[in-house]
């Protein structure tokens, strides 16, 4: 065991759980309208807390787990089995190794929950939730992380697929999950109020960009060098995501928004992910430069063009900013083009079918969305008996 390795994932840790809350659940919450903030809260929330069960319970075993298919890992570790205060993963205590992957599961079906906002039913979020985590995200993980079928002499060659931190596993997967979901839920009664606190929009991207420095620094899973230089990475593409989403705002509608440019910070921290742990400052300040163009014409399309109501834009800014920075790593010489290619169209398809699949199966158990007076009078108040405002909008 390495103690300085141990210290500073401890740390990054706290700060991957602290991009979720209460870091998204503020970035979400904002973006609703008043009488809906409390239920995006408590979807996150619950998110968090029921991830946190089932992957000790099944989740890490299914991800990490010895298995030799390279399809799972098997059940050998459920609920931690064998692992004990002294059991090593590399230079880290596995138990550490554990809490730290658990936030990373808690974060990426939390993050879907940008796309269901303000229509969903709380019992579908949950089951949904409980089940997608298991069965996409748990297995794509080991695919990739856990010596899998798409890591190093996997399916794709000797040289697997090369994803950081999470662009293919987080995401490309919470992406096109998202995307789905919004499909079979059909738009919004009333699509036409703004977000009721870009103040609070900004509080949330601002708590994410510094835990996000835990997410991508963390994830090289060691207190040296290429912790530092994927730390420093992420905030100069966040940085520039966030100045040239402003400036083409800027140039296409006469303003740049508060919300604008916060949601630019989040397009470069998503597109940067993958390739945080293989790029140098240059190569990072032309992905942000291009993720903040890029992920905004992409909202402009999938609401605009494909009439799609993904109603906080997640796979606009997260799905296609973690596929165009997968692709970047082999454009940078990082990776392998089959690998890269082939681990997005294998990982999307799987996502997709699985998805389609777990929405029909939990909309025969619970409904997948609320009745239309349910959606006007609002979720707080209707589906959870609170409200944050003596007012509603």
């Amino acid at each position: 065991m390495n103690g300085a390795d141990t210290a500073w994932i401890i740390v990054a840790t706290a700060l991957v759980l602290f991009m979720t809350l209460p870091g998204l659940a503020l970035f979400y919450g904002g973006l609703v309208r008043a009488r809906n903030v409390l239920s995006v809260f408590m979807q996150c929330y619950a998110i968090a807390c029921v991830m946190s069960v089932l992957w000790l319970v099944v989740g890490y075993s299914i991800a990490f787990g010895p298995g030799e298919s390279g399809i799972w890992g098997g059940l050998d570790k459920m609920f931690l089995s064998g692992v004990t205060a002294e059991s090593l993963s590399g230079t880290l205590p596995e138990v550490l190794f554990f809490a730290f992957q658990m936030t990373f599961a808690i974060i990426t079906p939390a993050l879907i929950v940008g796309a269901y906002v303000e229509r969903i039913g709380f019992g579908f979020v949950l089951l949904f939730s409980a089940l997608w985590m298991l069965l996409v995200y748990a297995p794509v993980v080991h695919w990739i992380w856990g010596g899998g079928m798409l890591s190093d002499g996997g399916i794709l060659g000797e040289v697997g697929v090369r994803d950081f931190a999470g662009g293919i596993v987080v995401h490309e997967t919470a992406g096109l999950a998202a995307l789905v979901i919004a499909v079979f839920l059909g738009a919004r009664s009333d699509r036409s109020k703004p977000p009721h606190n870009p103040g609070m929009v900004m509080i949330g991207a601002a708590m994410l960009w510094v835990g996000w420095f835990g997410f991508n620094g963390g994830s090289q899973l060691a207190a040296d060098g290429g912790a530092a230089m994927a730390l420093t990475v992420t905030h100069i593409s966040a940085a520039t995501a966030s100045l040239t989403w402003a400036l083409w705002e800027r140039i296409k509608y006469g303003k740049a928004s508060l919300v604008g440019i916060v949601t630019g910070t989040i397009a470069g921290l998503a597109s940067i992910t993958p390739a945080s742990g293989f790029v140098g400052p240059v190569e990072a300040l032309i992905i942000g430069a291009v993720a903040g163009i890029l992920c905004q014409e992409a909202v402009y399309f999938v609401r605009n063009k494909a009439k799609i109501d993904d109603t906080l834009d997640v796979f606009a800014v997260h799905g296609v900013g973690g596929i165009f920075g997968t692709i970047m790593i082999a454009a940078f010489g990082a990776g392998s083009w089959m690998a890269q290619l082939g681990g997005l169209a294998i990982v999307g398809v799987f996502t997709i079918v699985m998805t389609v699949i777990l929405v029909k199966l939990v909309a025969l158990i619970t409904p997948l969305r609320v009745d239309a007076d349910t959606e006007r009078q609002g979720l707080d108040l209707a589906v959870h008996g609170e409200r944050a405002y003596d007012f509603t909008s």
